[in-house]
């Protein structure tokens, strides 16, 4: 996932901003990045830790988005709702494989260089068992 995420800002396009990177907050809490690919889709990822039943393991997801910048009108910037599919990784005793559809909403405040979100995520984790669990999480970026 780290891989994609440099390929993704050495080959980037246009978007809202190139790159993004910054914090979220919850499950998962950590590092948190995005590159736009063009101004509806984008490259997400987070490396973190998971708090998780009291254990601090290493979370890292990644996830393609898409945005739609027609459901809600904000004068003072962009509010994009976005929808994706992705992946994710818990290095713990036992790692947890699994897959991730977040949906989230974006402000991008026009004239400040940032982008604050909140986003829920519906996660199946297939390894080493079947489960279905809910992250989410509150962040803020700064857009080089």
């Amino acid at each position: 996932m780290i891989i994609v995420l440099i390929a993704s800002v050495l080959f980037s396009s246009t978007g809202p901003g190139n790159f993004e990177l910054g914090l979220i907050l919850g499950e998962p809490t950590g590092i948190s990045a995005k590159m736009w690919f063009d101004r509806n889709s984008a490259i997400d990822g987070a490396v973190s830790w998971s708090l998780k039943d009291n254990d601090e393991d290493l979370y890292l997801h990644a996830d393609f988005l898409w945005h739609n910048y027609d459901l809600i009108k904000d004068a003072s910037g962009l509010l994009p709702v976005y929808y994706g599919i992705g992946g994710r990784v818990v290095l713990a005793n036992d790692t947890w494989l699994g897959a991730r559809a977040p949906v989230g909403i974006s402000w991008l405040p026009g004239g400040a260089p940032l982008d604050l979100f909140i986003e829920i995520a519906a996660v199946l984790d297939i390894i080493p068992d079947m489960e279905f669990d809910i992250n989410g999480g509150i962040g803020i970026r700064f857009i080089f």
